[in-house]
């Protein structure tokens, strides 16, 4: 009782120093008043007068905007030093509701939302911690550190992918454009001008640039993954691939740029698929896993794949991704790739043959001819490949449809193409009979 009553003498005391100094706008007395009121009340480990101080010491009229900084600050500190977790979140509640609205102390009150939401989650509330994530957006905030401002972002994308709120996570992550990680760190910073936001420091547990990069990219594959958007997947292993760190350690290239050749062979084929899928294959690295060169190699061949004997030569691989980063490719992805070659077969036979039988089709195909029809029809459907089946003949055909235009632009050059030549055999005759005239004259 006796150490309670000094306390509160000792606040009261320190309490008439604050208004004399802040009524008389010394910043630098108030900041140390109000400071040390909080030190006292932490001293006792008197939990409920330093939450009941900081926010009388917030609401007296004509508080200095430096010295709520200073009191938000020195409370922070406080945080981890607590007793207990109720305390705690006692302690960080009240921060936030001090700092709500003022634009100065923004910094500091994500930092604490981001506390709170930590405990949240480890208390298995992830719903009630996205929510209190999403309530900030760091983006707007002048002062804070970009690598800060990033970080903050993937935990809200990370936070709504673990409640499966993928369409508010795809919103959050377009937050962050990919260019923000080629930025040249080693640049020397610019001092700022008088005017300009001063842009804090970001604290020490924030991660490098780099790993900043590495987690966006794992975020953005687990996103992908629940769409089975394998060349988006593909494309974000690339990402991870070109990471300096990652490119320079065997251990760690290695499993990247197999999921690489493997989500190039699951992707639809296209353009984007294609050109990916010949850059990868000018890769030096690629001859250190040379059974998926080969496996790349026959897709840009223009042969027919045999599915049983690729799956045999390579189902122990695909297995064994369970094991390594990234886990497995997917439910459906041994599915998936068979769907993947039946469509590469297909493509390889339009090459070859303008017109074809189904059961001819379906023989190449190692399908039923009810299959094989599927296929087909599927690839004509996404403009993947031109074909008409004629059913009650059992004939494809490959051929592209001209339009009536081409087909009367190419009349017209055959008779432009004729005209010459008649021309040139007029000419021709001309001349000779002109020579067989003057050697009979001689």
């Amino acid at each position: 009782m006796e150490g309670k009553a000094n306390l509160e003498a000792a606040i009261e005391q320190l309490q008439n120093v604050e208004k004399q100094m802040r009524l008389a706008g010394d910043v630098a007395g108030t900041k140390k008043a109000v400071t040390e009121i909080l030190e006292l009340c932490f001293e006792a480990k008197d939990w409920k007068a330093l939450n009941d101080q900081i926010i009388l010491l917030s609401k007296k009229r004509g508080q200095l905007k430096q010295a709520v900084t200073a009191m938000v600050q020195q409370a922070m500190q406080y945080i981890d030093e607590t007793l207990d977790l109720d305390t705690r979140i006692e302690l960080i509640k009240t921060l936030n509701s001090v700092s709500a609205g003022k634009i100065y102390v923004e910094i500091e009150r994500a930092r604490l939302i981001r506390k709170l939401a930590k405990i949240k989650e480890e208390q298995g509330l992830i719903a009630e911690a996205a929510d209190l994530m999403q309530e900030v957006a760091v983006e707007t905030f002048g002062a804070m550190a970009k690598t800060e401002k990033i970080a903050f972002i993937l935990e809200q994308v990370r936070l709504c992918l673990d409640r499966q709120d993928y369409v508010r996570a795809q919103i959050l992550s377009r937050k962050i454009s990919p260019r923000v990680f080629d930025a040249d760190t080693s640049k020397e910073k610019k001092k700022p001008k008088e005017g300009d936001n001063v842009v804090e420091e970001a604290p020490a547990d924030i991660p490098s640039l780099l790993e900043l990069k590495r987690i966006y990219y794992e975020l953005m594959i687990r996103y992908y993954s629940h769409d089975n958007d394998y060349l988006e997947i593909c494309r974000c292993y690339k990402a991870i691939y070109e990471i300096p760190p990652v490119k320079e350690n065997p251990a760690q290239w290695i499993p990247v740029l197999r999921k690489i050749c493997w989500y190039l062979v699951l992707a639809p084929h296209d353009p984007m698929q294609s050109s990916l899928l010949n850059s990868t294959l000018e890769d030096k690295n690629l001859s250190e896993i040379s059974n998926f060169k080969l496996l790349l190699k026959q897709l840009v061949t223009m042969e027919v794949i045999q599915w049983t004997s690729l799956w045999n030569a390579f189902m122990d691989e695909f297995e064994n991704e369970k094991n390594l980063l990234g886990g497995s490719l997917g439910d459906k992805a041994a599915e998936d790739l068979k769907q993947r070659i039946i469509e590469h077969n297909i493509l390889v036979v339009s090459k070859y043959y303008s017109r074809i039988t189904v059961k001819r089709l379906a023989e190449l195909l190692c399908l039923s001819i009810q299959e094989a029809e599927k296929h087909l029809s599927d690839m004509v459907v996404s403009k993947a490949l031109v074909a008409k089946i004629d059913r009650p003949m059992g004939i494809v055909s490959f051929q592209v449809a001209k339009d009536s235009n081409d087909i009367l632009n190419s009349w017209a050059m055959n008779l432009e193409k004729l005209l010459d030549l008649v021309e040139k055999s007029c000419h021709q005759i001309h001349k000779e009979t002109m020579v067989h005239k003057a050697a009979l004259k001689v």
